[in-house]
């Protein structure tokens, strides 16, 4: 009997000496591993993922992103409302086109706006518009009709703007004319606003310089990407 009591009182001792998850099986308790049962307060399924936050969930109307007086230097005797050439997604995609013709000098612009959602499998609105970006910007040089390729980036215009210079020739009948070219791409947030102005002296009149068609390509775009806040 005193050898029975002496390892009655060992086996206590041993038991409150463990930490207080093992006080059930030194109790003799049911045997079963509790840390195999799940936890009650992790849940069995977790919410699905939700797309990113975007900057812009619209789009302003194209042909009212420049002002008259822009529109007048850039593009004379063009009709200052533009022509809307429509998309069946407004808040998603938008062009406008003016051009005119003063004397022998035409001028063409062209406003795009390009709105991107973020997609859980093909990323933010703002990484996706940052790849159209620069897809439109290749497209340029990619092009086997443009001469004289130069791009060159455009400070303080959206988070990030390059400017394209170029040349190209086009056939008007049966005569070639010498057209001057840029094309002005810039990322704010998940719109890309690319600006394509373009210039050639008819008959007579003579080409425009370079300076003057990347001046007014430059002006309209920096005038478009504000008019998106």
């Amino acid at each position: 009997m005193h050898h029975n009591a002496k390892r009655t009182a060992v086996r206590t001792l041993a038991c409150a000496a463990v930490p207080m998850l093992l006080v059930a099986g030194c109790s003799g308790g049911s045997g079963e591993d509790d840390s195999a049962k799940p936890s009650p307060s992790v849940s069995s399924s977790s919410a699905p993922p939700s797309p990113a936050p975007v900057k812009f969930t619209t789009l302003p109307d194209p042909c009212k992103t420049l002002s008259k007086k822009t529109i007048k230097d850039v593009v004379p005797e063009a009709k200052e409302a533009g022509k809307n050439l429509g998309s069946e997604d407004a808040d998603g995609y938008g062009t406008c086109l003016w051009s005119g013709l003063d004397g022998f000098q035409y001028r063409a612009l062209t406003v795009s706006l390009k709105r991107f959602d973020s997609d859980v499998t093909l990323g933010s609105g703002s990484e996706r518009a940052a790849e159209y970006a620069g897809q439109q910007v290749a497209a340029v040089s990619r092009d086997g009709e443009h001469e004289k390729v130069k791009e060159v980036p455009l400070d303080g215009v959206g988070d990030q703007a390059t400017s394209i210079s170029f040349e190209t020739k086009k056939k008007d009948g049966k005569k070639t004319e010498d057209y001057r070219e840029q094309r002005v791409v810039a990322l704010d947030g998940n719109v890309v606003v690319t600006v394509e102005y373009e210039g050639a002296g008819f008959e007579t009149g003579e080409t425009p310089s370079a300076k003057d068609i990347r001046e007014g390509a430059e002006k309209a775009a920096k005038e478009a990407v504000k008019a998106l806040e």
